[in-house]
């Protein structure tokens, strides 16, 4: 019986994190969590079974949890949500789409969802509670902070190193070991020096 598996917040993200869960097979999704108001509706036929208020009570019974709440603007909501899940307790898997490639010799942390096509390469280093969304490349040597976004089609050559909270947009491309400040916004489609 495969384990069970919250996820965090019910909108477009989680929609491309069923599909992935779906699709990698290790976790059966047990429900969402999102605001009281949603309880009872369903996203792609998994219901929304509880608010923030019942984390502490669901984690009697289940052990695993995952942010699906997506992060354009700020990385604050997914930080918030994932040190509360951690501090009540329960474990955050890596989750790796089976279409995604991540070398042997590359490291992702606790709690990142590596979806669909995305390519990881050898001596990359991937924090937590990230996105790397589909199509999206990290090339070999490069390092990406905690709770970063790395959008659809974007490419992180060899070396760069991409500080925290950082979202970086959909096909927007790095130089070799360019420096990525902490909590920057990078728009799609930018050449980042």
């Amino acid at each position: 019986m495969k384990p069970k598996i919250f996820l965090i917040g019910g909108g477009g993200h989680c929609k491309s994190v069923i599909d992935v869960i779906d699709a990698e097979g290790t976790y059966a999704i047990a429900g969402i969590i999102d605001q009281k108001e949603f309880i009872g509706q369903k996203v792609l036929g998994y219901e929304i079974i509880g608010c923030d208020d019942d984390l502490e009570e669901l984690f009697i019974h289940f052990k695993y949890a995952v942010v699906t709440v997506g992060q354009i603007k700020s990385p604050d909501i997914r930080i918030k949500l994932f040190n509360r899940i951690r501090t009540i307790g329960f474990e955050t898997p890596t989750i790796v789409s089976p279409r995604a490639y991540v070398s042997k010799y590359a490291t992702i942390a606790n709690g990142t969802m590596v979806m669909h096509d995305a390519l990881i390469n050898a001596n990359a280093v991937v924090g937590k509670n990230c996105i790397i969304n589909s199509k999206a490349l990290i090339e070999h040597d490069s390092t990406i902070g905690d709770h970063c976004h790395i959008s659809t089609g974007a490419i992180i050559n060899g070396g760069t190193i991409v500080g925290q909270g950082t979202f970086f947009g959909s096909n927007a491309v790095t130089k070799e070991y360019a420096i990525i400040a902490e909590r920057s916004f990078i728009k799609a489609g930018s050449m980042v020096r």
